[in-house]
């Protein structure tokens, strides 16, 4: 859905959200949360700067009292007293704080190297927060079994199809909607991923069986929707929101519901159990996963206690024992 930002904020913030999606090809989402993470910050500079001498709720401050002028003002200085603000005033984490700070980072990289509008990059030497250390949560072996026979009712095939190729490709949820029929030749599926780029997925077995049992009773879908792989009921192509109530409802059937599961966890599930189960290099994940760096798919390198316990009994001086010292 086209946001028009030029009448949500004033430029240059709005110029710099047409660039992103435009130019540097952000998605809707990502440019959705620099609108965010620049408003709360516009809406500081007023406070700082006192622009305005009627302040009642911070989520009312006008970000048009923030000009040029203003933001050629700040120095990183401002920007260490913005992160304080966040940290104490709005309780952000150290992963929130980040992604305003990389949203910052951007912002005045736009304006002094790409528009030259600032005779100066005060977010150059800006320092990231350590983010908090978090496992990726995704379903067990025997929870990815027992959620896939669950799964039945009038649209069994169809959700069935989807369930299985989060579970055994990562895609996703965006991807997954976005499939069409015509991008799918044999055993491999083309998708478009972060940043419009576009990457080649190799279905297994279970995959292209669970796919072609859906299209053979694949309901003809409305004008404009014909070449979507996934239609809901009003026959037109499953949206976010849809995928994300048939997963839930799912979860609750198989009692799973409740764990923080989500459509997004289940391409962690498939990323984990590719690394756990199927010896797959840490690169080829990367790959499969449509990760621009490694260091985000080094996440699920994580191995779990049992692991560790068997590396240790397995270490061959365990087998030495006090009488042979």
């Amino acid at each position: 859905m086209y946001v028009n930002y030029s009448a949500l904020c004033p430029a240059p913030m709005s110029d710099f959200l047409e660039y992103m999606l435009s130019i540097r090809g952000r998605s809707t989402k990502t440019v959705s949360e620099y609108f965010l993470d620049l408003r709360t910050f516009y809406r500081f500079l007023v406070i700082r700067y006192k622009l305005s001498s009627k302040i009642d709720e911070f989520d009312d401050i006008d970000i048009n009292l923030v000009t040029l002028d203003i933001l050629k003002k700040v120095k990183i200085m401002d920007l260490h007293a913005f992160i304080g603000f966040i940290d104490r005033e709005r309780n952000n984490s150290n992963r929130t704080k980040a992604r305003k700070i990389a949203c910052l980072r951007s912002f005045y990289k736009y304006l002094y190297s790409i528009v030259r509008l600032v005779p100066e990059n005060p977010a150059i030497d800006l320092e990231t927060p350590k983010k908090n250390s978090r496992l990726p949560v995704a379903l067990t072996l025997d929870e990815s079994k027992n959620f896939l026979s669950s799964i039945n009712g009038s649209n069994e095939k169809r959700d069935y199809a989807i369930i299985t190729l989060f579970l055994n490709c990562g895609l996703r949820l965006s991807e997954l909607i976005s499939i069409n029929i015509d991008k799918i030749k044999g055993d491999t599926l083309t998708v478009v991923g972060k940043g419009n780029k576009e990457r080649t997925i190799y279905l297994n077995d279970i995959c292209v069986k669970a796919i072609e049992d859906y299209l053979a009773e694949r309901p003809e879908a409305k004008p404009g929707h014909e070449n979507a792989l996934f239609v809901s009921n009003r026959k037109t192509r499953f949206t976010q929101r849809g995928v994300q109530h048939m997963v839930d409802k799912y979860l609750n059937e198989s009692g799973l519901a409740g764990n923080h599961f989500s459509p997004h966890k289940l391409r962690h599930t498939a990323a984990t159990l590719m690394y756990q189960y199927g010896h797959v290099d840490i690169r080829a994940l990367q790959e499969l996963l449509g990760h621009e760096s490694v260091s985000t798919t080094q996440i699920y390198t994580h191995i779990n206690k049992e692991q560790l316990r068997d590396a240790v009994k397995l270490n061959p001086l365990n087998d030495i024992i006090e009488s042979d010292i």
